[in-house]
């Protein structure tokens, strides 16, 4: 698609820039419910995807209508250390219970998972295994923090999540650094749901006390990074169920 452009802004002051550095600074959606992506990597993923990309202010070509905008300016408002080249604001898919749990079911819930890097990543390792979705339990990091997002490297756009407690489907199974289960010995091609703690504070009891505790065998270290051990988890469910 030929660029065209838009107006251009060339001032930090310009009220819906700084909504936008408002709105990445605290992780949250503009009050007309469209979510700030940064880089043309996003943009990218987010036109790909099908989604509403409402506008686009660029330093350079990102192709569509833009809004030219310079380099300093972007920087100005970016939640990175220097400027992304491109911010865009996209109208994220709107996720039931229904989507994360269909049939057949293969969920990864992040419980308390505070780290924005984990949890892109572990929403990155869902998409790529074939979960059906995400829940972000309570006391998780917001899926439209811009760590979030760039870390998850687009899956927040076609993966299934929802934030908060609900009710669970099918079978429980907690990833936990001392004991449990393998998870060979686990049959994944049932309704599954896998649960991941904080690397600092575990599994919340409250869902502990429902799950079964899967212990990935390692040698030489304790235990295993949170997005690491949720990869392998939803790997080996991938794998029962024949889809990698």
């Amino acid at each position: 698609m030929p660029a065209s452009r838009a107006n251009p802004i060339t001032s930090t002051r310009n009220p819906l820039l700084q909504q936008i550095r408002r709105c990445l600074q605290r992780g949250e959606l503009t009050p007309g419910g469209l979510c700030p992506v940064e880089g043309p990597h996003l943009l990218e993923e987010a036109r790909r995807s099908g989604l509403e990309v409402a506008a686009v202010f660029s330093s350079g070509d990102p192709g569509g209508e833009f809004h030219p905008v310079p380099d300093r300016v972007l920087a100005s408002i970016a939640s990175t250390e220097t400027s992304p080249g491109t911010i865009a604001l996209v109208r994220l898919p709107h996720w039931s219970v229904k989507d994360v749990f269909r049939a057949p079911a293969l969920a990864v819930i992040l419980d308390g998972i505070q780290d924005p890097g984990n949890a892109g990543t572990i929403l990155r390792s869902a998409e790529a295994f074939g979960a059906t979705g995400a829940v972000l339990w309570t006391g998780t990091v917001n899926r439209y923090n811009p760590k979030v997002l760039r870390a998850a490297a687009g899956s927040l756009f076609r993966l299934p999540v929802i934030a908060g407690p609900c009710d669970l489907p099918g079978a429980l199974y907690a990833a936990h650094p001392q004991e449990g289960v393998s998870p060979h010995r686990i049959d994944f091609r049932q309704p599954s749901v896998i649960v991941v703690g904080s690397e600092a504070h575990g599994v919340s009891a409250a869902l502990a006390a429902k799950a079964t505790p899967v212990r990935i065998p390692t040698a030489g270290v304790e235990s295993l990074n949170a997005a690491v051990a949720a990869s392998i988890l939803l790997w080996e469910a991938a794998k029962q169920r024949g889809s990698v």
